[in-house]
């Protein structure tokens, strides 16, 4: 991995509800600032804990299914899910700091 993958509607259920490591993801979009704000850490944290978090990311615009399935109503929204639960979320531009904080409680 290394990098982000990307969540689909189609490949949600096996990235992540069927992950067997916790997994980050962001929803994002590509007109929205504070997304393009949060996208290098998440891009970091990807690298940083490559083989213990996987890291993905929805774009809203073409997956709506998914945004809506989880009530995404601000983005950018950051939701962690360990072993196919949601277990925590950030909404909002955060500092790297916060959401490794959160990471580190779900492994």
């Amino acid at each position: 991995m290394g990098s982000p993958i990307t969540i689909t509607d189609d490949s949600f259920q096996t990235e992540v509800v069927d992950s067997s490591l916790p997994v980050l993801v962001d929803f994002w979009a590509v007109w929205c600032g504070p997304c393009r704000m949060v996208a290098p850490i998440v891009d970091e944290l990807a690298v940083e804990y490559e083989g213990r978090v996987k890291v993905g990311k929805v774009d809203v615009d073409s997956e709506q299914k998914i945004a809506a399935d989880y009530g995404i109503r601000s983005i950018p929204t950051l939701l962690i899910f360990k072993n196919g639960e949601l277990a925590d979320q950030v909404v909002g531009a955060v500092p790297k700091k916060q959401l490794v904080e959160k990471l580190e409680a779900v492994l």
